[in-house]
């Protein structure tokens, strides 16, 4: 057995695994493991969140993503796992309701996947959302203006905001870059997310599409706290220790 607080470059290694693994620590769990007191781990953690390899939370620490890079590259990343989970997501959108769907290449996929018959009005910030709705015959698309991020996709700036904050919306689809119960929806991109943050205050409920692996995990700039997420939509498989972590801030997950 590995004298682990003799050696704390194998210590940190074995950290780093089980965040890759898991998304997340516990400080208790980790010393119990590696038969090191907790302040130890604790060092090592704030070691490794110098690094930018993790953001510290309360007891523990989660993953620090990395940016997934621009749209277009994104566009091309889990294609099966998004639409899956667009599949799941389309059946929750309330008929003759007004929607807002935020630009992302899983809310792409929900788009692509809204039912032929389904009655909605719809705005969006992405010009490839919209010209996707544009095929649903029964589908009212509404874009907003201004100019579009190359990095997100969509239209994020003051003249955005200006048209969504006159719109009350029974929904929004939100897009993000990691989620984790503690921190919360966050992104990497500064503007992007102050606009999401824009539209969650005009929506009645507020509805998230995403893939496992940004979950649980950190990027750099919070969007939203998980108590103001209502429906988080994830393929199937995600860690029972995670879905009743955001059960308690009353976050309902729905699998697909």
């Amino acid at each position: 057995m590995l004298d682990y607080a003799a050696f704390p470059e194998q210590r940190q290694a074995l950290i780093r695994q089980i965040l890759q693994e898991n998304g997340r620590v516990v400080c208790a769990e980790l010393a119990t493991q590696m038969k090191v007191s907790e302040h130890t781990i604790r060092r090592d953690l704030h070691e490794l969140s110098k690094e930018g390899f993790c953001k510290k939370v309360y007891g523990g620490a989660v993953l620090q993503l990395q940016d997934a890079g621009s749209y277009l590259i994104r566009e091309h990343k889990n294609n099966a796992k998004k639409d899956t989970i667009a599949q799941k997501a389309a059946t929750l959108l309330k008929p003759g309701g007004c929607i807002f769907i935020d630009t992302g290449t899983t809310n792409l996929a929900l788009a692509k996947a809204l039912p032929a018959d389904l009655n909605v009005t719809v705005m969006t910030n992405s010009p490839a959302i919209a010209a996707e709705l544009l095929r649903h015959p029964l589908c009212e698309v509404i874009m907003t203006g201004g100019q579009i991020q190359r990095a997100s996709g969509g239209a994020v700036g003051a003249t955005a905001v200006g048209q969504i904050q006159g719109v009350i919306f029974d929904q929004a689809f939100i897009g993000g870059c990691a989620m984790d119960p503690e921190m919360g929806l966050t992104g990497f991109d500064f503007a992007d997310c102050e606009f999401k943050k824009a539209v969650i205050a005009q929506s009645n409920q507020t509805l998230v599409a995403m893939t496992t692996d940004k979950l649980p995990g950190v990027a750099r700039f919070v969007v939203a706290a998980s108590r103001d997420i209502d429906v988080l939509v994830v393929e199937k498989g995600m860690e029972k220790d995670i879905v009743e972590a955001f059960a308690a801030q009353d976050v309902r997950i729905v699998c697909a």
